[in-house]
């Protein structure tokens, strides 16, 4: 790694664009390459460093770009590679970088690939993708005579019947998401080759869609049924499989190798533990930079996605430190608390009432960003975008909420109002609502219909209300990314939490060498007052950022914070 990179990448602020819905140029009500590169002067004055993109390759758009047709090309929807290359280029005139999404546990099933490997059984790209007889003993093609009882992530069955051939295919995902099979070499090296295409047209890095996949338990076994079900999470087998390391230590030889400078990666993880994180980070492993855990995004989860159960906010602070002590000094941490697959982080951890919304926004925003780690700012949390007030399965696009809404629907004991009222809360379609620019129509997004509707509180929550005014939600955050740029300590300092079990205050230190930050924020509608258990140093520190006005000069003896306020001191150390 070079000492180049040593010194800048971990100070880097990285914003996630989800296309379709950050910016329209044609009117199609979808956003675009185009849109993207008109709202470049945006991003710039945001301070981000680093744009992250969901997919724009070819794609059937059956999970909106995750199954991907053609890797080496943008889908119409989106703009043209001379798009993508333009944008590349004013990136990088502005210092910025752009990741792409990497998606290669599985492909659509109208990739060449795959229409190769389902031609026939000794088609040399049969072995590409996961292909297996039916149960012996059982009818091909009727439920329970696939190869394994794994259930897929969409619902259902994670095998498809292929008449065709009589065999059936493996797919986590959708059935149009036919999984690779990483263990025949010919995939890697065609996903590697691929790989440096894109670095070689400029692109600084990838994100890595679902990349602790790749490795499957090859004997394939079963799983424990779920109650009432023919099928069962296959995670034990699919997930960290014995391999999954070795193909991402093959990734970095065979394509980041020499390119340490400039290029950034963060594997996408779901169950991924402090200490397997370790091994994924640390960088005398050659893997990758950091990953996405969902730990603290599950904490408010039951049974499925959509049961929704009341988080304590005792539990999301002890797991964002374990996280921070796990990795320190080791690995490296990704610090999100929205993204494309989660509902809006301002409605779901924080208070999206007229009365707290922008406090609230602000306060989410300084406790994340003063963590140690990669910060994400996912499109719209800049603004304080909230939840929309969907109400119907009309409103929705996400296949993951349709199929589930469907297969509640088939059953007679279904309470298919409560699970509206869950999805409107949960649904992934609640982070994917358009960018909201201006009140005007379609809220600057688009000057036609928009591909899913924009929330209606774009008339006073918008870009064009806040940039530039004082006090606002992206002005604050603004303050915060360029903290992180000047100051050492907030990407090299320890952490130490404070107040653990406190059920409204998150608190916490950071030490650095030379100086220290105190952190200390209200996660409730009421005024709260605790004591900090410090040193009396703190006396005379001063008040660096606060997201109200008439911030206290020091700490008091006895803390007192006003609803959703959050404040950050700092001192110097001898």
């Amino acid at each position: 790694m070079s000492q180049e990179r040593d010194e800048q990448w971990r100070r880097w602020v990285v914003y996630q664009v989800y296309p379709r819905s950050f910016a329209d140029s044609d009117g199609d009500g979808l956003g675009d390459l185009r849109g993207v590169l008109a709202r470049l002067d945006y991003l710039q004055r945001l301070g981000v460093d680093v744009i992250w993109m969901s997919p724009v390759y070819r794609s059937p758009m059956d999970d909106n770009g995750y199954d991907i047709s053609d890797y080496t090309d943008i889908d119409p929807l989106f703009g043209t590679l001379a798009d993508a290359g333009e944008l590349v280029a004013e990136l990088h005139a502005r210092g910025m970088r752009l990741v792409m999404d990497l998606v290669v546990n599985h492909t659509s099933d109208e990739h060449p690939w795959f229409i190769e490997s389902r031609s026939s059984r000794d088609n040399p790209k049969r072995d590409w993708y996961w292909w297996r007889d039916p149960r012996p003993g059982t009818d091909p093609g009727t439920p329970g005579a696939e190869p394994t009882n794994w259930e897929s992530h969409f619902s259902g069955p994670a095998w498809a019947f292929d008449e065709a051939t009589g065999q059936y295919y493996l797919h986590i995902f959708s059935r149009k998401q036919p999984d690779l099979n990483w263990e025949n070499p010919e995939v890697r090296q065609a996903v590697f080759a691929m790989m440096r295409w894109w670095l070689d047209r400029g692109v600084d890095g990838f994100r890595m869609d679902v990349i602790n996949m790749i490795s499957k338990d090859t004997s394939l076994p079963d799983t424990v049924p779920c109650p009432g079900s023919l099928y069962g999470p296959g995670e034990p087998y699919f997930t960290f499989g014995p391999r999954n390391h070795e193909f991402v230590q093959e990734m970095y030889r065979e394509v980041f190798a020499g390119r340490d400078a400039h290029v950034l990666t963060v594997g996408e993880m779901p169950g991924v533990t402090v200490s397997e994180a370790v091994l994924f980070t640390e960088p005398e492993r050659h893997e990758l930079d950091m990953v996405f855990q969902f730990e603290h995004v599950r904490l408010d989860q039951g049974a499925n996605k959509y049961d929704r159960r009341p988080l304590r906010l005792a539990a999301l602070k002890a797991s964002m430190a374990a996280w921070q002590t796990g990795l320190a000094g080791r690995g490296w941490n990704s610090l999100y608390f929205g993204n494309h697959d989660q509902p809006r982080s301002l409605s779901r951890f924080g208070d999206d009432s007229p009365a707290h919304r922008v406090a609230s926004a602000k306060t989410l925003a300084t406790v994340l960003h003063l963590h140690q780690g990669t910060p994400y700012v996912y499109q719209g949390d800049e603004l304080g975008m909230a939840n929309a007030p969907f109400a119907t399965i009309a409103d929705y696009r996400d296949i993951q909420a349709r199929n589930f809404y469907a297969e509640a629907a088939a059953r007679t004991d279904a309470d298919l109002p409560a699970l509206l009222l869950a999805m409107a809360r949960m649904s992934r379609d609640q982070g994917r609502t358009p960018v909201q620019w201006d009140a005007s129509p379609g809220a600057g997004f688009t000057t036609g219909t928009p591909w899913i509707a924009v929330n209606p509180d774009y008339t006073q929550v918008n870009a064009a209300a806040e940039v530039g005014v004082p006090g606002s939600v992206f002005e604050h955050y603004r303050e915060l990314i360029a903290l992180r740029h000047a100051d050492s300590v907030v990407t090299d300092g320890d952490f130490e939490l404070l107040l653990p079990d406190h059920p409204a205050i998150w608190a916490f230190v950071r030490r650095g060498a030379g100086a220290e930050l105190l952190v200390a924020a209200n996660f409730s509608a009421g005024a709260v007052k605790a004591p900090l258990p410090l040193d009396g140093g703190w006396a005379t520190a001063p008040v660096i950022l606060a997201n109200l006005p008439d911030a206290p000069l020091r700490p008091p003896p006895d803390l007192e914070l006003r609803p959703w306020e959050s404040l950050v001191w700092r001192r110097d150390r001898g």
